[in-house]
């Protein structure tokens, strides 16, 4: 895979993940051009191709932070230019049509724990005693119902997690994932 063919494929996609964070069109072109220089010295090394999309992204969002960080540093910066927010909407938005099916998906038990405390917002404690269990048997199986959760969306997609642990980004498999 060569410089011109990542960069045709994935240049605008990587300008409207800048845009969506960084206010200044004039900071989001030089970084962008910052975006180039970084995937021309780093694609030789890339020894997985299948990764390039997650590693163009992290290489994106490595960049924006340090943009940030040093205009921090710096002490005329005008309000509006600190908007960025870790966390991608989008991505959240299009996985959020996943959830519900996916946890239908999971054994039944599982299922109804999981939409009862993370879709309906009841609380752990009050579906413990519903149930009849112990709290901490219950918060056991709401982080195994979560971890299974978890294991079918990477059956259908690449996750790419930011450094706390959140989606960053995704890539379906296959066009196979016909549940969400």
């Amino acid at each position: 895979m060569n410089i011109e063919e990542v960069w045709s494929q994935y240049r605008n996609r990587i300008k409207a993940f800048l845009h969506s964070r960084v206010s200044n069109s004039s900071d989001v072109d030089d970084l962008l051009q910052e975006i180039l220089i970084k995937v021309f010295a780093g694609l030789p090394k890339l020894e997985d191709t299948s990764k390039v999309h997650s590693w163009l992204f992290q290489i994106t969002h490595r960049t924006i932070i340090d943009h940030y960080r040093s205009n921090s540093r710096s002490k005329d910066i005008h309000p509006d230019d600190l908007w960025y927010e870790d966390s991608s909407p989008e991505v959240r938005r299009d996985l959020e049509r996943c959830v519900e099916p996916f946890i239908a998906a999971l054994p039944d038990e599982t299922a109804q724990l999981l939409k009862a405390v993370d879709i309906e917002g009841q609380s752990q404690k009050a579906y413990a005693q519903e149930q009849g269990l112990s709290y901490s048997t219950l918060k056991s199986r709401v982080q195994s119902g979560r971890n299974a959760l978890r294991a079918v969306f990477e059956q259908c997609c690449h996750l790419t997690l930011d450094t706390r642990g959140n989606i960053a980004d995704f890539d379906p498999k296959s066009n196979a994932c016909d549940n969400c």
